[in-house]
């Protein structure tokens, strides 16, 4: 099992050596020392012998020597000098020991040799041949004994050095090794972690300690280099993600001025189309969407109407100018663009007032992308800024519509109360000439010219008439679809006949200036197919064809004369003029199976493409 601390198991390991080694050199150092106690007295001793040998022998031959007895006592004070403790307690109990062996040599030549010869001898008299060579052998066997204590005792003292040295050089050995291990192991990977704490401190992540081992410091070494790793992702994360926010506000930054700078020129202009689609293709770039389209609410569609969109492969049908191609695309580009079919999200955020809901922003982003929370609160600014355009602008043009409204109320009622007066005058004026007898050669002129007043005069009171019945008719009504059915209700009646309607035109195609001079071409040229084509059929179409409002009025009637303008009738010249006001012609001619087509074109000038009807919230 792999201990958990081994930096700390190697520091333990190398101190129990130490004390291992100290306490192994004293103890052998004492058993040492213990072993040669007394050898130095032993050898003072066995020196002592050979004194006492030769003392013995010069005792023994002197004469002042007083016979056998005394020579005894000499040999028993001389063999208990042999046998003494001091001597025998350096001897080995061994038996093969040298020195044992030596010692018992030593004493079996007492025994054998020189005592005998010592005890035989007469004393006081000289020392023999004999006794002197028996003495010399017994010296020698002493000083071999001597020798081989000295040579033991210096044997040990070596011994000891050694223990001494080994246990010295050992404990050195040990303690180099532990200072290389821990300059290896501790000093080396602190240095290494203290430098990349401060590599770290100074947001350098790239030095990695990869210090090798299983100690505590290895460990350590590993945690910081996973540590510094997880602070280097975590900073680059930071930096990513604030390189992120600085391109966020960057951006959210750019697409303020942005809609700052187009929100001012919608507002001065007036024109959602035109001020609008620089705008929303900038934020397009900006935050990496679109398409983007714009549908307002108009109470004569069940769906909302496109009035905007960035990207299209055809001109859209509220397109005013043709010399404009800003929203206009490939096929090859309209794909690549985010949308159901190539993974693409949609946002839809309502326009909306207080109260009111105006129309829905519809914006189509990139699905793998997503929509980040910065560009969704632009475009929900976006929203608020479009509504609050849309709102003035219908407010614009409901005041305008007020004012025409109240203007046209002011002329029906100058026209009835002056000029419809006047003609009744003179209308009864022409009856007054009718009922003069007047005879002679005048008569015919006379009756001519009363007949030629008769019927201008009744000419210009049917058009009063009709003007007056068509401001008072567009009064009461919202837009040009409504005010010309009740035309169509009104004609029928009159006919006797069903007037057919074809009506296609988008909702706040016409401004109403343009829709009041429409309406009063279509008015002309009913009463002048009711009254003078004497039609059975009359149809009406409107049409939008992109980019021209077509309106073609048919009858089956009896056709124009054949000098075209009827005699005393002004109603063609009428619409001519209408129809230069509006930019357009109209074409008057016989139709080849029978009755008159009168064909208005013109491309409207207006293009305020605002709805002016909401529904409300």
């Amino acid at each position: 099992m792999t201990s958990k601390h081994p930096l700390v198991n190697r520091v333990a390991v190398v101190i129990g050596a130490i004390l291992l080694t100290a306490l192994v050199g004293m103890a052998s150092t004492l058993a040492v020392s213990t072993s040669i106690e007394g050898n130095a007295t032993a050898i003072n001793k066995a020196g002592a012998l050979r004194l006492g040998a030769f003392e013995l022998v010069s005792r023994s031959a002197a004469r002042e020597t007083r016979g056998n007895d005394e020579v005894q006592k000499l040999i028993q004070d001389y063999n208990q000098k042999l046998e003494s403790n001091a001597i025998t307690g350096s001897i080995p109990r061994t038996e093969d020991h040298p020195l044992a062996r030596q010692y018992q040599q030593v004493r079996q030549t007492w025994q054998s040799l020189l005592k005998p010869a010592i005890e035989f001898h007469q004393a006081g008299t000289p020392v023999t041949r004999e006794m002197m060579a028996a003495a010399e052998h017994y010296i020698g066997e002493v000083n071999s004994l001597v020798t081989m204590l000295e040579h033991r005792t210096e044997a040990r003292i070596d011994l000891l050095h050694l223990i001494q040295i080994s246990s010295m050089v050992f404990s050195v050995l040990i303690v180099s090794a532990l200072f290389v291990d821990l300059r290896n192991r501790v000093i080396k990977p602190l240095r290494k972690l203290v430098y990349i704490a401060g590599a770290v401190g100074e947001k350098d992540f790239s030095h990695k300690a990869k210090l090798k081992g299983s100690d505590e410091l290895a460990r350590l070494g590993n945690a910081f280099d996973q540590m510094t790793d997880q602070l280097a992702q975590t900073y680059q994360q930071l930096e990513s993600q604030a390189r992120e926010k600085t391109r966020e506000l960057e951006v959210s930054h750019s697409a303020l001025q942005v809609m700052h700078s187009a929100s001012r020129n919608l507002f001065a202009n007036h024109d959602l189309c035109g001020g609008s689609i620089p705008m929303l293709q900038e934020l397009e770039r900006l935050l990496g969407i679109g398409p983007i389209r714009l549908y307002l609410h108009d109470k004569e569609s069940e769906q909302p109407v496109e009035a905007v969109t960035t990207a299209t492969d055809e001109r859209p049908f509220y397109c005013r100018d043709h010399h404009c191609t800003a929203c206009l695309v490939t096929p090859e580009q309209l794909d690549e663009l985010p949308l159901p079919g190539n993974d693409g999200r949609r946002l839809l955020l309502p326009i909306r007032t207080p109260g009111q809901i105006l129309g829905t922003l519809e914006v189509w982003y990139p699905a793998e992308q997503g929509l980040p929370a910065t560009a969704r609160r632009l475009l929900e600014t976006l929203s608020d800024q479009l509504a609050t355009a849309i709102y003035l602008e219908k407010q614009i043009t409901e005041e305008q519509q007020q004012t025409l409204a109240e203007e046209r109320t002011v002329i029906a009622r100058e026209l009835h109360d002056s000029l419809a007066q006047s003609l009744s005058y003179l209308k009864m004026q022409v009856a007054r000439m009718r009922r003069l007898n007047i005879e002679g050669d005048q008569k015919a002129m006379h009756d001519d010219i009363l007949d030629e007043l008769s019927t201008g005069l009744n000419s210009a009171y049917r058009q009063l008439r009709e003007l007056l019945a068509t401001f008072r008719l567009k009064l009461d009504t919202p837009d040009l679809l409504t005010a010309l059915r009740k035309t169509i209700d009104e004609f029928t009646e009159r006919l006797g006949h069903p007037v057919a309607l074809d009506y296609n035109l988008p909702p706040q195609t016409l401004s109403p200036n343009e829709e009041i001079h429409t309406l009063q071409i279509i008015r002309e040229a009913l009463a002048n197919a009711v009254k003078h084509a004497e039609a059975k059929e009359i149809s009406v179409a409107v049409l939008f064809e992109t980019p021209a409002v077509k309106v073609r009025i048919q009858d089956d009637g009896k056709g124009l004369p054949g000098t075209g303008q009827p005699v005393n009738h002004y109603g063609m010249v009428i619409m001519q003029d209408r129809a230069r006001t509006l930019g357009g012609q109209v074409q008057v001619q016989n139709r080849d199976e029978g009755g008159v087509a009168v064909t208005l074109s013109f491309v409207p000038k207006s293009r305020n493409l605002i709805s002016t009807d909401t529904t409300t919230a």
